[in-house]
């Protein structure tokens, strides 16, 4: 009978410890400190302005080029530019930081992509952050 006692406390003590770790790495995901929070946002929204900056660049030099090779330096950015965003707005969606309807990931994700749509959520995304002024 004490072996009994024994194995079931054991399991409680494992799931005690695995509940535990459970609420260990849910609370690192989401960010309670607003200060964090904001930092995030902000990196976001600056990234997100940044790679705005650099396609509308990319968009005019090719225009303008008439087959030249005289690009802005932001025309070779845009591609790292949109990584950088969409490596941000990761940042955002493991922080648990999305507002309402968004999907901030996804919506980067397709913005970067060339949805048009998805541009905008993702500015309104920031105008609802207060980051209104990072982007275009």
């Amino acid at each position: 009978m004490s072996m009994q006692y024994s194995g079931g406390s054991t399991r409680a003590v494992r799931r005690a410890a695995a509940a535990v770790v459970v609420a260990v790495l849910l609370s690192s995901c989401s960010s309670g400190d607003p200060a964090q929070a904001k930092e995030l946002q902000g990196d976001y929204c600056t990234k997100l302005g940044a790679w705005q900056n650099a396609t509308t660049t990319s968009v005019a030099d090719a225009d303008a080029s008439d087959g030249q090779n005289d690009q802005s330096p932001e025309f070779d950015n845009a591609e790292p530019a949109g990584q950088e965003v969409i490596d941000a707005s990761k940042r955002l969606d493991g922080a648990g930081l999305e507002h309402a309807d968004t999907r901030i990931l996804d919506d980067t994700v397709n913005a970067v992509r060339g949805d048009g749509e998805a541009v905008g959520r993702a500015v309104s995304y920031c105008d609802s952050a207060g980051f209104e002024t990072l982007v275009g």
